[in-house]
């Protein structure tokens, strides 16, 4: 199983709003989201941080936002930052909202769909494999994988796997 090249880059920028330098300490508003206290990291300064390009950055940061694992302040001053749901999600949940994939295996050809495909076990079987891959990954907090110091050496890792 492979993820693609957002939810890899998803999975990097929560990571590493996360990480605790950027995490803690925590001042949280009414609502419950992180305000003030913790550092708030602008789309830019996570794209120098993971290497990846600032307008795919963007999209990743409007796409957790929209899914409640960050917290947005927009203006001067403003940047992103994990929010308490971020802290609390698994990647199995992340990637299964990132994943908008009907099927694995992509059964249309430019002549239309496989004559297999009524009576195929193959997309069945697949899903089945997805799901389990997902399910495996429902038991990891996102916000446990960045406690590790290490995590700078991870990010360099990433990024020559996800730059080949």
């Amino acid at each position: 199983m492979r993820i693609n090249a957002f939810s890899d880059l998803c999975l990097r920028v929560v990571m590493l709003l996360a990480a605790p330098e950027y995490a803690s300490p925590q001042v949280t508003s009414p609502q419950g989201s992180a305000v003030k206290g913790s550092a708030l990291l602008t789309s830019q300064q996570i794209a120098d941080s993971v290497g990846i390009p600032y307008n795919h950055v963007s999209k990743a940061v409007i796409r957790l936002r929209e899914l409640g694992l960050v917290d947005v302040t927009r203006g001067r001053g403003g940047g992103a930052v994990i929010s308490s749901r971020g802290r609390s999600a698994t990647v199995g949940w992340l990637l299964r909202r990132l994943d908008v994939r009907p099927d694995v295996a992509d059964c249309h050809t430019a002549s239309g769909d496989c004559p297999l495909s009524d009576g195929c076990g193959l997309r069945g079987a697949l899903a089945r494999a997805r799901e389990a891959f997902y399910a495996e990954l429902d038991d990891v907090v996102i916000a446990s994988l960045a406690e590790n110091r290490q995590s700078g050496r991870v990010f360099v890792a990433l990024d020559t796997v996800f730059r080949s």
